[in-house]
Order: structure tokens, then sequence, then C-alpha cells
């Protein structure tokens, strides 16, 4: 994959490259520069709107007083 720098110094990413790393408005990458000059990417923090979804919707709705429950026994059992 290539990009072209722009005189502002900006690159845009190429599509494959942004689908293939989950990328969307607003994520933040870091660049690591080796001592080889070679760059390495990391994407730094995800959108917490991708979470959406991930699990199944309770049953029920669940209380204050059953998450404080649940919260005292796991820490009992850590």
């Amino acid at each position: 994959m290539r990009a072209t720098v722009t005189s502002k110094g900006q690159v845009t990413l190429p599509k494959a490259l942004r689908e293939k790393l989950h990328l969307s408005a607003g994520d933040r990458i870091e660049f690591i520069l080796a001592e080889d000059n070679s760059v390495r990417l990391v994407v730094k923090h995800a959108s917490i709107g991708r979470l959406k979804g991930m699990l199944p919707k309770p049953h029920r709705p669940v209380s204050l007083e059953e998450m404080d429950k649940a919260i005292e026994a796991g820490a009992r059992d850590a």
C-alpha cells in the first residue's frame, strides 16, 4: 500500500489499511520510529462506540444492588 504526503505534511491512510485496522474518524494512532527508520503504526484509542452490541442484551434488567453484590462476590473470589 502506498500513500502520498501532502504539502501540509498530511497522509491519507489507504482504505484497505483503515478497514484492516478497523480505524474510523476520531480514532487515534501512534507512530513509532525504529533505529532503522522504519515506522510502526499503533492504534491507541479505538472508539468506545464500536463496543456497542458486542454482548447480548440481558434477559432482564439488573439493579444496582445486584451489581454491587456481584462485584463483592467477585472480589471475594479473587
